[in-house]
């Protein structure tokens, strides 16, 4: 049995997963930014996966980012009119980040990088006890 291709995927999972948690981070800490690079508020990210088959004998499968985009809804309307970006009505836009929902995701996250670890722990576990076996 080879471990070595089963550990490979889930280290692309792993990869994948914390790519995720760095963009869940980059939300998180931009929830109040009013003007980003553009002029705009700052807009959501969100992070797709894709599979990754192995193509030949040997090499892993796997999963990777295929994407980082933003999230195009437009985000709530405050009324502050002291706010250095309120408009002539004393509206500002907020960015579209929703805390509970980066909360959420990041602890989806969280646990699917720690079920790849598992994953990897056990591997290697099952690797050592059929190395025991010969002796």
């Amino acid at each position: 049995m080879n471990y070595i291709t089963g550990i490979q995927a889930t280290g692309s999972a792993l990869n994948a997963e914390k790519i995720r948690l760095d963009i869940v981070a980059q939300n998180i800490a931009n929830a109040h930014t009013t003007r980003d690079l553009d002029g705009t508020a700052y807009k959501r990210k969100v992070v797709s996966f894709e599979s990754v088959l192995g193509t030949e004998r040997g090499t892993s499968g796997g999963v990777r980012v295929s994407s980082v985009q933003s999230d195009e809804t437009p985000g709530e309307l405050i009324y502050s009119p002291q706010h250095p970006h309120a408009d002539a009505n004393g509206m500002v836009r907020m960015p579209n980040v929703k805390i509970a929902v980066e909360m959420v995701d990041m602890l989806s996250a969280s646990r699917a990088y720690e079920a790849n670890l598992a994953v990897v722990r056990n591997a290697r576990q099952m690797a050592a006890k059929a190395l025991a076996i010969g002796r």
